[in-house]
């Protein structure tokens, strides 16, 4: 699939981290997402219910990235990610957290961890179930 919706800069202030300053302080996360889906029936007709809403897919994403702190960057991209499959039209996703003040020692610019999934992930996820404590899809 060709078609996507891109929001990229999304920032979101919460207490994800390892550390106990971490969950205490919170920081904030930005967050790049790429939906993948078919947007030829919503072009067609000119209709929004053809296509992902982009204001609610934002506002779903941060919701669930503010929500129930975790550890790792890794879990809140997967969370990211099944929010955005939640979407019925959204064939696939790429989901990047970036945490600009991570607590390293050295000098950086950033710290991202991207993750890819698709319907197919989503469904063998749905059949596993869930170790990530924050919000479902």
């Amino acid at each position: 699939m060709a078609d996507s919706i891109t929001l990229t800069g999304l920032a979101v202030r919460a207490n994800h981290g390892v550390f106990d300053f971490e969950r205490e302080n919170g920081q904030t996360f930005v967050i790049d997402l790429t939906v993948w889906l078919d947007l030829a029936p919503a072009a067609r007709g000119d209709e929004l219910a053809a296509t992902v809403h982009y204001g609610e897919l934002a506002e779903a994403v941060h919701a669930a990235v503010a929500a129930d702190p975790v550890d790792l960057i890794e879990t809140v991209a997967e969370r990211v990610a099944r929010v955005a499959l939640a979407f019925p039209a959204v064939d696939r996703v790429r989901a990047t957290v970036h945490k600009p003040d991570a607590p390293i020692p050295v000098p950086f610019g950033d710290v991202a961890v991207t993750v890819e999934r698709d319907r197919a992930w989503a469904a063998r996820f749905e059949r596993a179930g869930s170790a990530d404590q924050g919000v479902s899809a």
